[in-house]
């Protein structure tokens, strides 16, 4: 009695993606994966803002219009193939939280969602705090603008 040779062709599970089948393939978009992880990281508590400050000025902007929605993808950018996806975030974290566990958080969010979502494994999310948020940085940008208001009569 011998042992019957066993298949080597891979038919399910990490060797073969849910997006690639023999009916055909799924193409998810680049701007699909990056609004989903800028919800993502939105969603992890002590995370402030997306982008850099400028970036953040622009959708300050684009919010005050009428009409105007937010860019949930704001500070993400991602590369998707067709089976993995990378990601880059850049964040405002508030002040007093602690930045390893913060990104560790976010990571993890942001795997957890594109992958069940879509379907893609995540190779890397790669997070950068650009700023820390104080309280007292909104409270200033009001007392200057009440500052030029009382110049001009």
């Amino acid at each position: 009695m011998t042992d019957s040779p066993k298949s080597t062709a891979p038919t399910t599970g990490s060797d073969r993606s849910a997006l690639v089948t023999k009916q055909g393939k799924t193409t998810i978009a680049d701007t699909v994966v990056a609004k989903i992880a800028g919800i993502a990281t939105r969603e992890v508590s002590g995370v402030h803002a997306l982008g850099g400050g400028a970036a953040r000025a622009v959708g300050a902007l684009r919010e005050r219009i009428p009409g105007g929605r937010t860019n949930h993808s704001q500070g993400v950018s991602v590369e998707v193939g067709e089976r993995q996806a990378a990601v880059d975030i850049d964040l405002t974290a508030e002040y007093g939280v602690a930045i390893a566990d913060l990104a560790t958080s976010v990571r993890r969010n942001v795997i957890s969602s594109i992958e069940r979502m879509t379907g893609l494994e995540v190779a890397e999310v790669n997070v950068t705090v650009q700023d820390i948020y104080l309280e007292s940085d909104d409270q200033n940008d009001d007392d200057q603008q009440g500052e030029k208001g009382s110049r001009v009569q």
